[in-house]
């Protein structure tokens, strides 16, 4: 379904609260598409809305049932926005140089008081400039000329366009989309959803909270290190001194500093883990601000599933998507490890495998090519708890996590897991030590790239169910502990009962 919305409702209804997401929900399952499903269904109380941040290409089919409280769903579209061919002349528009430097100092600085010049520049109710002539034509070309000549004019002019047309074409999106009317605006990320809730902080939302699963800048400026997209246009040699911004520098000082202006529009920065907070403040985020909410799963909907079958056999399960960042490939090695102790291991990836159809190519010709076809299988998308029901280990290898649910859902099913050290998989599965609850590991973490490591640790769970049970069942009281569904809820129903009606003034 592209270009439509799974369904229309007017924007003038009063919310209490808008959910933020970008290139998540309701379009792709899993990962925070789930958590944000899961928030909407546990406040039923309370009267969502949700607008998603969505590419202009691909596949927008809803992939979640909308609930009856979610009163209102917007999309979007992050460039490519026709242009009519009259009703709008340039002598309207604010000054080319004026808004260029607004810009360039927005993405140098990335404050608050800046997006607000920004924003009063663009929404002028006298004289708006529509979002086309901000992203093509000789006026968008003026503010790009302008900018280059600031931020970058010892790279090439093509490439700086280019990067420059992507990342403005996302911020002038964000900055011309109606906002609904709502008491509290709860964005999901930084970057251009976080702009999305700046601005609304801007025009007057009473609260904007943010909640970060991963450190979306962090995650970006992985991808950018290693895009093969982004090229190097300034040769800085072994010079450590040189301060010449280079194609890299430019998206990852933008990114930077729509989390900087992000995290100052709100009144609380809230995370699911601890080990988040220190990015944060290195961007900015107030100490005074931070909280920490962690995830939580109904946990009575996996423990009720019972032990592997004795005559199964020995299975590991990886849950994720089949894309770079959940390292599909070090599982696919670390299997080929594993059957050379445990011949008839069963290696499952559980997950979509069309978000990155190159990716999953590789994936699977690398299984060929190993000779692993009776060991790893793919099986899309599955029931979680259906497969939990047949598998002895869940198995994690990504380079970058939040608090994955798939741990937790493991973990209330008795499932022992073996993860890479990201995001909270350390704190989930080890605890903490002077806790007086401390009930001992729940599985195995390793460093990320370590095949060899994974292999171990999943095949000395896979040959020792007394281990295998032991760590199973001490993740299961951690979860029914720390990471029930209720308390989760609760947290965030405090969080929106604090805010106040209307905005201060």
């Amino acid at each position: 379904m592209t270009g439509v919305s799974p369904f229309d409702r007017t924007l003038g209804q009063p919310l209490d609260v808008c959910l933020v997401v970008e290139g998540c929900y309701p379009h792709i399952a899993g990962g925070v598409s789930t958590w944000v499903d899961w928030l909407i269904r546990s406040l039923p109380e309370v009267r969502f809305g949700a607008v998603s941040l969505v590419a202009p290409v691909g596949d927008r089919t809803a992939r979640y049932p909308f609930p009856d409280n979610l009163l209102q769903f917007q999309e979007v579209v992050m460039g490519d926005h026709p242009a009519p061919r009259r009703g709008w002349s340039q002598s309207l528009a604010p000054s080319a140089e004026r808004l260029a430097g607004a810009l360039v100092a927005f993405l140098k600085e990335g404050r608050l008081t800046t997006l607000r010049e920004i924003v009063a520049l663009v929404n002028d109710p006298k004289r708006p400039v529509p979002l086309w002539a901000l992203e093509q034509g000789p006026y968008a070309f003026e503010l790009c000329r302008i900018s280059y000549l600031q931020l970058m004019p010892h790279g090439s002019f093509r490439d700086f366009f280019w990067a420059w047309s992507s990342l403005m074409g996302g911020l002038f999106a964000v900055l011309k989309a109606p906002l609904p009317a709502t008491r509290v605006v709860h964005t999901i990320s930084t970057g251009y959803a976080g702009l999305l809730a700046a601005r609304a902080a801007i025009e007057g939302a009473s609260r904007v909270f943010i909640t970060e699963h991963g450190i979306y800048t962090n995650e970006r400026r992985i991808e950018i290190l290693m895009a093969d997209w982004v090229v190097d246009t300034v040769d800085k040699g072994l010079s450590i001194r040189d301060q010449r911004t280079d194609l890299r520098d430019l998206w990852i000082m933008a990114f930077e500093s729509y989390a900087r202006c992000c995290y100052e529009a709100c009144d609380a920065i809230t995370t699911l883990f601890g080990d988040n907070q220190p990015m944060q403040k290195a961007l900015g985020a107030d100490p005074e601000r931070l909280r920490v909410i962690p995830n939580g799963i109904p946990v009575e909907r996996f423990s009720s599933i019972g032990p592997v079958p004795s005559q199964a056999r020995p299975t590991a399960a990886l849950i994720g998507r089949v894309v770079p960042i959940k390292d599909i490939k070090t599982f696919i090695e670390a299997a080929d490890r594993m059957r050379r102790t445990i011949p008839d291991v069963h290696a499952v990836i559980a997950g979509p495998v069309d978000e990155d159809p190159a990716y999953a190519a590789e994936c699977r010709e690398m299984v060929a090519r190993r000779g692993l076809e009776e060991t790893v299988s793919f099986l899309g998308r599955v029931d979680v708890r259906e497969l939990l029901a047949v598998s002895h280990v869940v198995v994690l290898t990504s380079l970058s996590e939040a608090q994955p649910l798939t741990v937790l859902e493991a973990g209330a099913a008795g499932r022992p897991c073996v993860t890479t050290n990201v995001g909270a998989c350390r704190e989930m599965i080890e605890g903490a030590g002077n806790d007086p609850a401390f009930e001992g590991p729940g599985g195995v973490v390793t460093d990320i790239l370590d095949a060899e490591a994974i292999a171990e640790a999943v095949s000395r769970l896979l040959a020792d169910a007394d281990l295998r049970r032991t760590m199973g069942e001490n993740l299961r009281r951690r979860v029914a502990r720390s990471y029930a569904s209720d308390l989760s809820a609760d947290r965030y129903r405090a969080l929106y009962d604090r805010a106040p009606a209307t905005k201060a003034a």
